[in-house]
């Protein structure tokens, strides 16, 4: 048996990129806008702790429902690209932060092919990866609308194997539709949660209990993890 996987897929939101500020920040605003109610952090996060809200804009329509406004989806879905946005790009997503260094991104791609399945829509993911200018490191991305059944379904995750085995690849992720998708197509997952948050508090023995192999504390560990890792590729 290998050693090492031979593929490493990313989920980008929360693994690659740090984005309390921007989609987080976000989801929080815009629910507040239809509800009038302060909304926190901590309940974002018990919302991501339930399969089918890896779609931010899914996670804000029904959570302004929940708190008993009748708009519908387009409405929320809007007012969400508007604030994400901003005039020139100068919104909320300009505090979103990119985690690996390419130094660290350059060693990985040597030890394996890196890829990226995400929920993001295609914009979201390209201003991202030319803003930071790390495209050349992913071999084959899927966003969202690249399949027709969105996570938790495997669907992008086996498009990405393009018929290559299961058990050779790992896919790391920070929710619960992350850890059902990698279950469902049979590949090892890792989560990744930081430490003494409130997202490791309420979401990492659930990522166990759907089989991760580890809850690392930063995408940055995956180096280490993969050295001492005894998993039997």
């Amino acid at each position: 048996m290998k050693s090492q996987p031979s593929l490493i897929i990313f989920d980008v939101d929360g693994v690659l990129v740090d984005t309390r500020e921007s989609f987080q920040r976000t989801t929080l605003e815009t629910v507040q806008f239809f509800t009038g109610k302060r909304v926190t952090r901590r309940a974002w996060h018990r919302w991501k702790n339930k399969p089918g809200f890896n779609d931010d804009w899914k996670l804000s329509h029904a959570w302004v429902r929940a708190l008993g406004k009748d708009f519908s989806y387009e409405e929320v879905k809007a007012k969400f690209v508007e604030i994400y946005w901003g005039k020139h790009g100068a919104g909320n997503v300009s505090g979103e932060k990119w985690l690996v260094p390419h130094a660290r991104l350059q060693r990985l791609s040597k030890r394996a092919e890196l890829a990226i399945f995400t929920g993001r829509v295609q914009a979201e993911l390209d201003y991202t990866l030319d803003r930071w200018k790390v495209r050349k490191y992913f071999q084959t991305i899927v966003t969202v609308e690249g399949v027709q059944h969105p996570k938790p379904h495997p669907e992008g995750l086996t498009r990405i194997l393009a018929g290559r085995e299961a058990s050779q690849a790992i896919y790391l992720g920070d929710n619960v539709d992350d850890a059902q998708a990698a279950r469902s197509a049979g590949m090892p997952f890792l989560g990744v949660l930081a430490r003494k948050s409130d997202e490791r508090r309420l979401r990492g023995t659930r990522l166990r209990q759907l089989g991760a192999l580890a809850i690392l504390g930063d995408i940055n560990e995956l180096e280490e993890w993969l050295t001492r890792s005894k998993h039997p590729w």
